[in-house]
């Protein structure tokens, strides 16, 4: 052996140990770069820019509505998106009154104020538990104005514009279900006063001024107390022969 040789189980270490430690490296490396891969397509995955636009509107609405001391803030979540769009449009031009909410949407374009509306329309969340149920002579009158109408008065029913089960119907209707008896209460008594309208002919109105107060909080208490159907989207087809006209903003042309 010469002075240059090294002992065969030292020759045979020198030969493996830096092929060894280069391939530990080497999937080392490898699988840090695929837990960057995947934690950057997951963030991807998981950044929605719109949802961090709206980040004000989740805030006060929450996912389900939010009850206050003095009001109700409303669940917009899941509802029609041409509803939520006109609404929009209605607090933009005045027709309803809400001093943050006009002057969030003051200077908004039509077409950025459907992508809000569509953007939550697409959004789904549990309901709250249903209220109550209210004492017996209420709860008949609020359930045959909801389902039937009052003909006499010339009141239509509830359930022919917002669908059977009263979730909404697209476009343009809301769902009357998971909404507490105060908040149900207080817009039509906006609508009787004045202090809310809808876009010519506003049927809403028409529909109130027929209503006296007994009834207003026998619809209301009815409705509150109602169980969640399992299935809350809005009917898919629009009402064919509504009751009464009503107004609705145009959707902006894609």
């Amino acid at each position: 052996m010469g002075p240059n040789t090294l002992p065969p189980s030292r020759s045979k270490d020198a030969a493996t140990v830096p092929a060894t430690r280069f391939f530990l490296i080497g999937a080392l490396l490898g699988g840090l770069i695929c837990l960057t891969t995947s934690a950057v397509a997951h963030d991807a995955a998981h950044h929605d820019p719109m949802a961090e636009r709206l980040e004000a509107c989740t805030a006060c609405h929450e996912s389900q509505g939010v009850e206050l001391e003095d009001g109700y803030v409303p669940r917009i979540h899941g509802k029609p998106a041409g509803y939520l769009y006109n609404q929009l449009v209605n607090y933009q031009d005045y027709r309803r009154r809400n001093r943050s909410m006009n002057h969030m949407v003051a200077h908004l374009s039509h077409e950025y104020l459907y992508e809000i509306a569509d953007y939550f329309a697409d959004q789904h969340a549990p309901y709250p538990a249903p209220a109550a149920a209210p004492q017996p002579a209420l709860a008949e009158r609020g359930e045959q104005l909801v389902r039937e109408g009052d003909e006499q008065a010339g009141v239509p029913a509830c359930a022919a514009c917002h669908g059977e089960h009263l979730t909404g119907v697209q476009p343009n209707t809301p769902g009357l279900i998971g909404l507490p008896r105060q908040y149900i209460m207080a817009q039509l008594g906006a609508w009787q006063v004045g202090t809310r309208h809808a876009a010519a002919p506003d049927c809403m109105a028409k529909i109130t001024q027929r209503l006296n107060g007994r009834d207003v909080e026998a619809v209301a208490a009815w409705l509150a107390a109602q169980p969640i159907p399992e299935d809350t989207r809005p009917v898919a087809n629009a009402v064919v022969d509504p009751p009464l006209e009503c107004g609705s903003v145009p959707a902006p042309e894609s």
